[in-house]
């Protein structure tokens, strides 16, 4: 590969930052074409044998073959599906922020069975995860959660999980057992490696200081170490308090606030750049993306694309792939 020969001249870390721009540029080009290349070599693999075992009569060779097919089949549709993941920040990592609407409690335990259900899916996936900032609710529950998720192509999956999510059921926190409509809503947005080196201006910024929630003994109590930081052009809000160091939690939130920055204006410009942007629905209540009632009947329905399951139960376990790979198809 030309790109590759680069690498290995002389010189080549002279600049660094085109180095690693280079070996990011190869590395992706690799993600791409290796998978390619191997479904290209087992085809190959699967005739050459075929053709053997059909002159040779042997019908047990060409069975194991039919199922090498069929896998090579499923594996072939999982790399074209692969190829819906081709935007240019499809392949980053990603931050997922889960935020409680009007409902009270009820919003608030239904945004902390979302937090669920995304971190079952992100096992599944093999993602890491950890949680960079989590508001509990007033009585169950949370008010929001921010996970920062890493992992192949995890904002190019996760992209499709922004909107506003609605939950239908019988309230377990109402006495009279009626039954209630909750709404959370979720955005995605990625974490690229050059996020450092995309600026902002000191003065657009507003750093907030405070106690940081939940657990933590004696440290919670006494150490003002949870960062708050607005950037007030755009009222976007960013906070971190996972860390038990202030000087931690600031430069994890100078990140996350230049990420959110970032895709702000890249969305501003696309929405000006494609008129299809603007049949696009906000992230506002009344406009939900997808519905999961539990009462009086299970279904989960993504608007969007009309995908459905009546294995609700699974969807909260985190089994969301279908209407993740739907939304990925249609767009």
């Amino acid at each position: 590969m030309q790109l590759e020969s680069k690498s290995a001249q002389s010189g080549f870390w002279d600049d660094a930052e085109a180095a690693q721009k280079l070996l990011k540029n190869i590395k992706d080009l690799k993600r791409v074409v290796e998978p390619w290349d191997k479904a290209n070599a087992d085809a190959g693999d699967i005739l050459e044998l075929f053709a053997l075992a059909t002159e040779e009569g042997d019908k047990g060779t060409l069975a194991d073959l039919c199922a090498a097919a069929g896998e090579l089949e499923k594996e072939v549709a999982r790399i074209e599906f692969t190829r819906k993941l081709s935007g240019e920040d499809d392949g980053a990592d990603a931050i997922v922020t889960v935020h409680s609407g009007a409902g009270g409690t009820e919003s608030c335990d239904w945004t902390e069975m979302l937090y669920r259900m995304y971190t079952r899916y992100m096992e599944r996936k093999g993602y890491a995860y950890s949680v960079l900032e989590a508001s509990p609710g007033d009585e169950a529950g949370m008010k929001s959660v921010t996970i920062e998720v890493k992992g192949e192509y995890a904002y190019g999956h996760l992209k499709a999980e922004t909107g506003v999510h609605r939950l239908v059921r019988i309230s377990p926190f109402d006495s009279n057992a009626r039954r209630h409509t909750s709404f959370s809503s979720v955005y995605a947005y990625p974490i690229m490696d050059e996020i450092d080196d995309y600026e902002i201006d000191e003065k657009d910024i507003r750093v907030d200081t405070y106690r940081a929630s939940g657990a933590g003994g004696q440290h919670i109590n006494k150490t003002d170490s949870a960062v708050r930081m607005t950037h007030t052009p755009t009222g976007i809000v960013v906070s971190c308090q996972n860390e038990r160091s202030q000087m931690k939690n600031r430069s994890t939130a100078m990140k996350l606030l230049k990420a959110r920055v970032r895709q702000h204006y890249k969305e501003i410009e696309a929405r000006e750049r494609e008129s299809k942007q603007a049949e696009k629905k906000k992230i506002e209540w009344g406009s939900q993306i997808r519905s999961y009632v539990l009462h009086p009947y299970n279904m989960v329905k993504d608007h969007r694309t009309e995908a459905e399951t009546s294995n609700t139960q699974a969807v909260l376990d985190g089994d969301i792939d279908m209407f993740i790979e739907a939304y990925l198809l249609l767009n």
